[in-house]
């Protein structure tokens, strides 16, 4: 995989003035949610992860000649530490784009839920929530965020929010026994009570597809339309594939292959976080260097091979505000507990969502997991299935002109 060091978005057009993006989450319930405004500001301490970086001590040779499959190769480490502490990243510069959209937090069930929230000059704009996973952040949404406000020329144009999952970024740890279903609730309040939008729609990927399908599943009257691109389902191995008969595109192909080599030999990092979440937790929680060679390595395996070629935005620098947020804002462990919390999420069988919300899917070449059309069809009301030659688990960074476009399809069968 090639990461380039091209920076990371294009300039986005002016941020909305804070005191009118305050005032536009006045339709919500009021001051029993806190709502605040949020300003990111880890600069101060960008400082000193460039020293622990510094002073990090690499192998001066790779133990073994062999690939990415057996983790992080060493001399990939060795380039991406070199330009996470020399004047090509610029973290000043990566805070800024991250300060471009209108940051907020709200307190929920004891909570504090740090979320994107941005609004579409069209008072028809159809409110949309995206949801990310692990090691996936709100930051993999950016690229989208100011396009889906923007209305397009078929006349469809979002309010956006994007919500930290409890534990990541600025969201504070839930309590222990946390679950997905009760990240959905939350996140369906932070919606329909602390937003005021009483009828929306919603993306999701990795964690993000369970918190979004349990949000279809459940509040079947506020979620009006669903668009995946993971399941919180397996999908079939390449032997049931063929028991059935079931004829798959060149693409899907490639697909299915590399969804069983996942579950054959890169799960490891699931089993020990769902089992042992504190032990590589706290081996990482001030080390970024190893957070980086361990994050990295799943970033890289799980894209898209051409990563950093256009229209992936998926570069080194990304990789490395990806891991300097999970660094500086001291969420690597919590994280990681997302796991442990919910080690049997994925389950066995297909459940028909109790609703008639219209689901959309977008299998993207490069993910890591793989479910046909018939599949699909047994876990929703599925109205379109389509196929995406360029991207991997992480489309928002992957390939956003094709994400924007799998996103305003939904409005098509959005049911307000």
């Amino acid at each position: 995989m090639k990461f380039l060091g091209a920076p990371l978005f294009l300039p986005f057009a002016s941020f909305i003035l804070l005191a009118t993006a305050t005032a536009e989450l006045s339709s919500g319930s009021g001051s029993e949610f806190n709502i605040e405004p949020f300003h990111i500001n880890l600069s101060s301490q960008f400082s000193r992860l460039k020293t622990l970086v510094q002073q990090t001590q690499l192998p001066e040779q790779a133990l073994y000649p062999v690939g990415p499959e057996k983790g992080m190769q060493l001399d990939v480490l060795r380039a991406l530490k070199s330009e996470w502490v020399s004047s090509t990243y610029d973290w000043e510069k990566e805070e800024k784009e991250l300060k471009s959209v209108s940051h907020f937090t709200a307190k929920i069930e004891n909570i504090t839920v740090h979320f994107v929230h941005e609004r579409s000059e069209d008072p028809n704009a159809i409110p949309v929530i995206l949801l990310h996973g692990w090691p996936g952040l709100f930051y993999e949404y950016l690229p989208v965020v100011k396009p889906l406000t923007q209305t397009a020329s078929t006349g469809v144009s979002y309010h956006v929010v994007v919500p930290s999952i409890p534990g990541f970024s600025f969201s504070s740890p839930p309590p222990l026994n946390w679950t997905i279903d009760d990240t959905a609730r939350i996140f369906n309040t932070l919606m329909t009570e602390v937003l005021g939008y009483e009828r929306y729609a919603l993306h999701g990927s990795d964690w993000g597809s369970s918190i979004g399908y349990s949000m279809y599943n459940t509040f079947n009257t506020s979620v009006r339309a669903a668009h995946f691109v993971f399941l919180p389902s397996p999908g079939p191995s390449l032997a049931e594939i063929k028991e059935k008969n079931i004829t798959l595109t060149e693409d899907e192909k490639v697909t299915a292959e590399r969804a069983e080599e996942w579950s054959a030999s890169d799960d490891g990092y699931f089993i020990l976080q769902a089992t042992k979440p504190n032990d590589i937790g706290l081996a990482l929680y001030d080390n970024p260097v190893g957070i980086l060679a361990y994050v990295g390595a799943e970033v890289k395996r799980w894209s898209d091979p051409r990563a950093g070629t256009p229209p992936s935005l998926l570069t080194s620098t990304a990789l490395l505000t990806l891991v300097s947020l999970y660094h500086l804002t001291h969420t690597f462990l919590s994280s990681v507990w997302i796991y442990a919390q919910n080690a049997n999420v994925l389950g066995s069988g297909h459940t028909k969502a109790a609703t008639d919300a219209p689901m959309l899917f977008t299998q993207y070449k490069y993910n890591t997991g793989f479910w046909p059309e018939e599949y699909i069809k047994q876990v929703g009301n599925l109205v379109a299935y389509n196929e995406r030659d360029f991207g991997g688990h992480f489309p928002g960074l992957d390939n956003p002109p094709a994400l924007i476009e799998d996103i305003r399809d939904m409005a098509k069968y959005f049911k307000a």
